[in-house]
C-alpha cells in the first residue's frame, strides 16, 4: 500500500531575531475578521524556525515549511528568503 506524501504547511513572514545559533524566529501575520464587528484584526504569532548556517538575518522576509521536530519548539524550517 502507497503512502500519500504529507502535506506541509507553508508560511511567510519576517525574521524578527537571528542571535540563536542555527535558530531564528520568524513572525508571521494573517488578518482575521471580528466575528462581533466584523472588522479585520492583525494577528501575529512567533514562530522557531531552523536557520541552517544562520543564512537569513533580521528583517528579511522568508518563506517557512512544517518540517519533523527539529528540537523542542523548532517544527519549522526555512525554504527561501
Amino acid at each position: 500500500m502507497e503512502q500519500k506524501p504529507k502535506i506541509k504547511k507553508t508560511l511567510s513572514g519576517t525574521v524578527v531575531s537571528d542571535k540563536m545559533q542555527e535558530t531564528a524566529v520568524v513572525a508571521v501575520s494573517r488578518f482575521v475578521k471580528h466575528s462581533k464587528y466584523k472588522k479585520y484584526i492583525k494577528r501575529t504569532k512567533n514562530y522557531s524556525v531552523h536557520n541552517p548556517g544562520n543564512k537569513a538575518k533580521e528583517g528579511d522576509t522568508v518563506t517557512i515549511r512544517s518540517c519533523r521536530p527539529i528540537s523542542k519548539t523548532k517544527t519549522f524550517e526555512i525554504v527561501s528568503e
